[in-house]
């Protein structure tokens, strides 16, 4: 049941979190990238030169909802495809990410290129480029029924407000291990509003992603996974997994997020072409105590056009 008491406070955590983001006394917010728990199968988002690694045409669509009942929370829905194109070696993506929290959201468009050169029998060598067009929203109007500071209240809204950004990527991999270093925006884009009052700098993330795939028995594998995350003005974050593949259609896993969150994983390959994914985080900071905070949610669902099942070996497990 909702009560009056809870009502009321969700109503602070929001007046707090908005108080937060627009600061008056020249604040300078350090924007992040969007936050995947299931970045293993959502790799094209943070390194342009996974496009075309699967050898097909894929597309998936992810959406994330966090800290479930808090009002103003970040969410964020992503579309990617990319493929391999015909001329040898090249891959190309187009991807769009919205990403919202309180009365802010931005949305990217990126298209993305990659070419690899195969540096062994089994492994190749991938370099990525990220093209991107950014469109940022802020609607102070929605503050009004808030006690924030009437300087903030009497700003006109922000809307499209438009900044072109650019990225690169390495990417290298074989059937049962992958590495990757990525800048998906090399760019420091200020935004700012007509009087100064607030400002968000977009700031450059720098990805490392590596993994490497057991057979365990015929039957199951085991995935290790580990992403790590640097950004000016926000603490190194490290996201460590372990996943397991029964018969070549459940994943089951479990992930950690330092000093932020544990995590829990489930995928289905519902047939050769089509996987779901599912992850539940848990916060282990104080916010994920509160009890208006019910963990976050993600769900992703990737589809692979496949031209010759008889040729598959084996559902890539990354």
């Amino acid at each position: 049941m909702i009560t009056v008491d809870n009502i009321s406070m969700r109503k602070k955590i929001l007046q707090i979190t908005l108080v937060i983001l627009f600061s008056v006394t020249s604040f300078t917010y350090a924007q992040q990238d969007a936050q995947y728990t299931q970045y293993m199968y959502n790799t094209v988002s943070v390194n342009p030169a996974y496009a075309g690694s699967r050898g097909h045409l894929s597309i998936a669509a992810l959406y994330r909802n966090q800290w479930l009942g808090l009002d103003g929370a970040p969410e964020t829905q992503t579309l990617n495809l990319h493929s391999p194109m015909g001329y040898r070696g090249v891959g190309l993506g187009i991807s769009i990410v919205n990403d919202k929290i309180g009365p802010t959201s931005e949305t990217y468009f990126d298209i993305d290129f990659s070419y690899t050169i195969q540096t062994s029998f089994d492994a190749k060598l991938s370099f990525g480029l990220k093209a991107s067009a950014h469109m940022l929203d802020i609607r102070y109007s929605e503050l009004d029924e808030f006690e924030i500071d009437p300087q903030l209240q009497s700003q006109q809204d922000i809307q499209n407000k438009f900044s072109p950004n650019i990225g690169a990527g390495i990417y290298y991999h074989t059937e049962r291990f992958y590495t990757g270093l990525s800048v998906p925006r090399l760019l420091e884009t200020t935004h700012f509003d007509e009087s100064s009052i607030s400002t968000a700098t977009e700031q450059i993330n720098l990805y490392f992603i590596t993994g490497y795939v057991w057979d365990l028995n015929p039957f199951l594998k085991f995935k290790p996974t580990l992403l790590t995350k640097a950004v000016q003005g926000a603490p190194f974050q490290v996201d460590v997994s372990a996943n397991f593949m029964f018969n070549e259609k459940f994943i089951g896993g479990v992930a950690y997020r330092w000093d932020a969150a544990f995590s829990g994983l489930f995928g289905f390959r519902i047939s050769d072409e089509m996987f779901i994914g599912l992850a539940y985080d848990r916060e282990t900071t104080d916010l994920g105590a509160a009890t208006f905070n019910d963990g976050s949610f993600e769900v992703i669902l990737r589809y692979d056009f496949i031209k010759n099942l008889s040729n598959l070996k084996s559902p890539r497990f990354f």
